[in-house]
């Protein structure tokens, strides 16, 4: 969640903070540099690292590995890829625009600008494709799916209504398009096995979740019966049971994902359930948006933030094999809450940890023990990509990358790029390419 475009907290130096896929650490980006933390633990906040250099509006982690894609304010149009525990600068690429989100999963990295997505191979940062003339995304919307099999990309597919494109990005081909509300799109997300995408519009009342590939409603919910809201996040857990939105309110709304047959009738969660048996009777002879209206789901839990009107990113992860429901807020606390998977109504507030240096009652960021995770010196003459290359080719491995001359297509970024912005300079001999935990972004091994 890009935080730089509102002002927020003064006191909260806060520009940009997001979780890593599968919700076991997040990054925070600030005016001074960036953070990443561990979220193993409810009582305390472990920081496993602390970069002090620029001011970084984007930074996302690849899973638990040391890979980290970051963007600086004062350089909105170069992507820097980065292996953190080596203090080690892998590519930099300048593109035509700034550059609004970045996307990782194992297969692919997605760049996104306002009309434009590129979309690169992670192993060698080779750009596959590039989707141009997109309607105009000022946000930066998109999403993709962490999937190895289903690795979809979902954009908006129109400024003016609520419709969703997918991409697969394994094999570079359009897939459907979803028309998923009247309104343009204010959120997007994918579940873990990239089956299934939700979608919230800009009037924010009602979430409906689809089937991928083939864009079919499962699910339809309604945040409230009254309020207009700008959903900020929408996340489901990894088991894709649940599915929490959060938005500009104090409310953070927690769905079910059931069939009507697994509900029993005590349990309804629907808004049909709150109105009186004799006027439920008539309800089929109402007009069908009302009668729809009655039918959508409703929250199976909430939470109640400390304050309303900051941007924010919620996520639903298991800590500790307990499920608990997490908000990273602009003002530069992450909140953890309890969630009751059996009962569900109101989440309790646990813990609340500072993620700018601030201290809190819910207790202090924790400093990484001496010499652990901390970037090493950068070596005064790094080693260019090309090489790098000329000494795989040295070494007598027998498979070569393929097609290394054009990985690094610089003349496609705009008029503007030279081959010096697209030049990676990679410290290939201080990684471990055959360490699946390292998951730098090259196919064959550098001894």
């Amino acid at each position: 969640m890009n935080l730089a475009s509102q002002a927020g907290d003064e006191q909260s130096e806060l520009l940009f903070v997001n979780f890593n896929q599968d919700c076991t650490s997040l990054a925070v980006g600030k005016k001074t540099g960036y953070n990443l933390f561990s979220l193993t633990s409810v009582e305390k906040l472990d920081q496993i690292y602390d970069n002090v250099c620029e001011d970084i509006s984007i930074v996302e982690r690849l899973f638990s590995s040391s890979l980290v894609a970051i963007v600086s304010l004062s350089s909105p149009r170069k992507l820097k890829v980065c292996h953190f525990k080596k203090g080690t600068e892998i590519c930099n690429y300048s593109y035509s625009n700034s550059i609004l989100a970045v996307k990782l999963n194992r297969q692919r990295l997605i760049v996104c600008l306002e009309e434009s997505l590129y979309i690169h191979n992670i192993r060698d940062m080779k750009v596959l494709h590039t989707i141009r003339d997109t309607p105009p995304n000022p946000h930066g919307l998109c999403a993709l799916s962490i999937s190895n099999e289903n690795c979809f990309l979902a954009y908006p597919g129109s400024n003016q209504i609520g419709e969703v494109q997918i991409f697969d990005t394994l094999n570079l081909r359009a897939v459907t398009m979803i028309p998923a509300h009247d309104n343009p799109l204010a959120a997007i997300t994918f579940n873990a096995q990239g089956t299934k995408i939700a979608t919230a519009s800009e009037k924010g009342t009602v979430i409906r979740v689809f089937s991928i590939p083939d864009g079919q409603k499962l699910f339809e919910f309604r945040r409230g019966m009254k309020r207009c809201v700008h959903i900020y996040s929408l996340a489901f857990s990894c088991d894709s049971v649940y599915l929490c939105a959060s938005s500009n309110t104090e409310t953070v709304h927690i769905f079910k994902l059931e069939t009507q047959k697994d509900v029993k009738p005590q349990d309804d969660q629907s808004w049909m359930s709150y109105v009186n048996p004799t006027v439920s009777k008539f309800v089929g002879y109402l007009p069908s948006p009302v009668t729809d209206m009655f039918n959508q789901g409703r929250s199976f839990a909430i939470c109640k933030l400390p304050n309303q009107g900051l941007k924010n990113v919620c996520a639903i992860a298991s800590i500790q094999k307990v499920p608990r429901l997490l908000v990273a807020s602009q003002d530069g606390y992450l909140y953890i809450y309890n969630l009751d998977p059996n009962e569900g109504g109101e989440c309790m507030l646990l813990r609340q940890h500072s993620l700018d240096g601030r201290l809190c009652e819910g207790g202090n960021v924790s400093e990484p023990p001496s010499g652990s995770d901390r970037p090493l010196t950068q070596t005064s003459n790094p080693i260019s990509y090309a090489g790098s290359l000329k000494r795989v080719e040295n070494s007598g491995d027998s498979t070569p990358p393929r097609n290394n001359t054009d990985s690094l297509p610089f003349q496609e970024f705009g008029q503007g790029a030279t081959a010096q912005d697209a030049e990676a300079n990679v410290g290939l001999n201080a990684l471990r390419l055959d360490d699946d935990n390292e998951f730098p972004p090259m196919t064959h091994n550098v001894d």
